[in-house]
C-alpha cells in the first residue's frame, strides 16, 4: 500500500514539474525571460519579488495578465492571452 501512494506521489510531481516546464518555456518564448529573471532583479522585478507582492491576493493572476495584455503599466507583449496567463502562473508559483 505504501508504495502505491508513494508511485502516485512521484506521478503528480512529474506532473507539475511537467506542466512548470512548459509555463517557463513559455515564459521564455514570450520574451519575459528579456527583462525579469527567476530570482534576480533585472530590467523588471524577478518573478520571486512579483510572487512575493502578490501573495494571498485574490485577484492577482487577472490583474497581471489584464496589465500585461492590454500593456496597462508593462511594455506590450506578442503572446496570446493564453500564453499570458501561463506564464503568470509560473510566476506567481515561484
Amino acid at each position: 500500500m505504501k508504495s502505491v501512494v508513494v508511485v502516485a506521489a512521484l506521478a503528480a510531481g512529474i506532473a507539475f514539474a511537467g506542466t512548470a516546464s512548459a509555463q517557463e518555456a513559455v515564459a521564455k518564448s514570450a520574451g519575459c525571460l528579456n527583462c525579469h529573471a527567476v530570482d534576480t532583479k533585472k530590467m523588471g522585478p524577478s518573478f520571486k519579488d512579483v510572487a512575493a507582492k502578490y501573495k494571498g491576493k485574490a485577484d492577482a493572476e487577472k490583474m497581471l495578465v489584464t496589465k500585461i495584455t492590454t500593456a496597462a503599466g508593462h511594455p506590450a507583449v506578442k503572446a496570446s492571452a493564453e500564453d499570458v496567463t501561463g506564464a503568470v502562473k509560473w510566476a506567481l508559483s515561484q
